[in-house]
């Protein structure tokens, strides 16, 4: 097998020490991405969710999050709970899954078309 992995000068090095490889850039087309979670919930800003995690072999085993969804990306989403103003950084992670007290924005781009 060969691995390889991303480092912060932009090189691939070999995971059995293949030597390094300059780094091709790809631009993915985000029709290509808007099914990915992140972008899911970029599209539904501002709405109410419940976001339900799993702190597996932790003090905090499972939880549950409500508040307003500020911002998402690949590895976390941030919430506001409007009725003590705390603010939280989730990492997805943890994530099992999402609720949302009202109907979603969802684009699929392979999506039959009616």
């Amino acid at each position: 097998m060969n691995y390889f992995y991303p480092n912060p000068y932009g090189y691939y090095s070999g995971g059995y020490g293949g030597g390094f490889y300059p780094m091709q850039q790809q631009q993915a087309d985000m029709s290509d991405e808007q099914s990915y979670i992140e972008n899911i919930l970029r599209l539904n800003l501002g709405k109410i969710v419940s976001v339900y995690m799993n702190f597996e072999n932790s003090q905090w085993g499972s939880k549950i999050f409500k508040g307003k969804l500020e911002a998402a990306g690949k590895d976390h989403i941030i919430i506001s709970d409007p009725n003590n103003n705390m603010r939280y950084l989730l990492l997805t992670i943890y994530l099992n899954y999402v609720t949302f007290e009202e109907e979603i924005n969802y684009y699929y781009p392979y999506q039959n078309q009616k």
